[in-house]
């Protein structure tokens, strides 16, 4: 299945630009080993611009500006991405297949699915984005009537959003649909191994005509781009999803999780059903796993077969399987980690909660936690009584 390559630039402030240094790297086909064309490689100096202009759209003048317009302009904006992602699907699902390697099924799902998908992702920070306005200004109960006091949601200012190669736009829209929800503005940094989708993105925010700067998005290496963005002074926040541990160290530990009891009659039907997975080009029909996106590998995700997880430095997400529903519902209670499936694994819904403990990181993206992530609150409280008030008296009180 063919199609042409976007040839795109880095896209700051609305508009499309070449890197200030003209670098950019190659986008290889994982399943060809093919160059199929290339990304601009930004810099230090193209993270400078990209900052800048996020902070102007910030607080561009106002009335205008993204951090002061009411959620329902926002959530105008993100239903707007939402149908240009639906409209989009097939194209983007083949950029992503071509880019990462991923089957192409599972790359149209992660765009449009009833269950979890990038649009669905835009759809649900609308309504969220909605519903701010409502809760602005929200009365606090005091103990005294002399005061009245009331809450503010604000946006916490400029956001960096770093993400991973293996969901490219999925993770993306995890993180810049509640930013943007929140009236954050955001340079986005994708993974160099696969940052088409996430290319198309600022095309499909350019077509929907968001505000320039609101969403910028930077390519390149982690070093040269993401470094930058990360250590930024005039970045408020850093969200960020990335590997931490090799694949080597959570094999062995899977290994030796395995009850020697079970081992030999685990091991063969493991064995019996991983060889009945169809490994092949990503683009052929019944594919279910594709090839992985470059040589050098490090394993993001791990599965242990066992409950005893809490001695592994790490907590992500884990999965129950017993058809004894109380036994499940106390080990789930029992290991430490983010996510808990129960006679099931994997299934992920926008409006859940989705984020680790220990190593695997912390705070939570999706559902109004995800939206709170970039909300600032503020208390404003106004004493209302004519009778004077203070610790220290009035001048002509002494």
């Amino acid at each position: 299945m063919a199609m042409a390559i976007p040839h795109r630039q880095l896209f700051i402030d609305g508009e499309w630009s070449e890197p200030l240094r003209g670098k950019r790297l190659p986008i290889i086909n994982p399943a060809t080993e093919e160059s199929i064309g290339d990304i601009p490689a930004a810099t230090v100096e193209d993270v400078e611009l990209a900052v800048a202009a996020a902070r102007r759209a910030l607080t561009r003048s106002k009335g205008t500006d993204w951090a002061r317009a009411p959620g329902a302009v926002r959530a105008k904006y993100l239903r707007a991405i939402a149908a240009k992602i639906i409209e989009k699907k097939s194209e983007l699902a083949l950029l992503e297949s071509l880019d990462c390697g991923k089957p192409l099924d599972e790359a149209a799902w992660d765009m449009v699915h009833m269950v979890d998908d990038v649009a669905g992702c835009f759809e649900f920070y609308a309504d969220l984005a909605e519903a701010l306005d409502a809760k602005q200004r929200a009365p606090v109960s005091l103990p005294m009537q002399t005061f009245k006091c009331y809450i503010l949601r604000e946006p916490i200012g400029v956001v960096g959003l770093i993400t991973p190669w293996n969901y490219p736009l999925l993770m993306a829209a995890w993180k810049v649909a509640p930013a943007l929800a929140a009236g954050c503005t955001a340079v986005l940094k994708p993974s160099e191994l696969s940052s088409m989708t996430c290319l198309e993105l600022a095309q499909v925010c350019k077509e929907v005509a968001l505000p320039p700067g609101v969403l910028n998005v930077v390519t390149g290496l982690g070093p040269e781009a993401g470094a930058p963005l990360a250590s930024h002074p005039h970045v408020d926040k850093v969200a960020f999803t990335g590997s931490t541990e090799t694949g080597k160290k959570i094999m062995t530990s899977a290994a030796q999780m395995v009850k020697e009891s079970i081992a030999e009659e685990f091991l063969g039907k493991l064995v019996t059903w991983a060889k009945n997975i169809k490994v092949s080009d990503p683009l052929e029909e019944g594919c279910r796993l594709g090839p992985v996106v470059s040589e050098g590998q490090q394993k993001v995700k791990g599965q242990l077969f066992y409950a005893e997880v809490d001695a592994h430095s790490y907590g992500l997400a884990g999965a129950v399987i017993s058809k004894d529903t109380e036994r499940c519902q106390r080990i789930s209670e029992m290991i430490q980690a983010g996510v808990i499936w129960v006679n099931c694994s994997q299934p992920c819904f926008c409006q859940a909660p989705w984020g680790g403990t220990k190593r695997s990181g912390f705070g939570r993206e999706l559902g109004e936690w995800g939206l709170d992530n970039y909300l600032s609150v503020k208390q404003v409280t106004e004493y209302i009584s004519d009778d004077p008030w203070g610790w220290y008296p009035s001048p002509s009180k002494l």
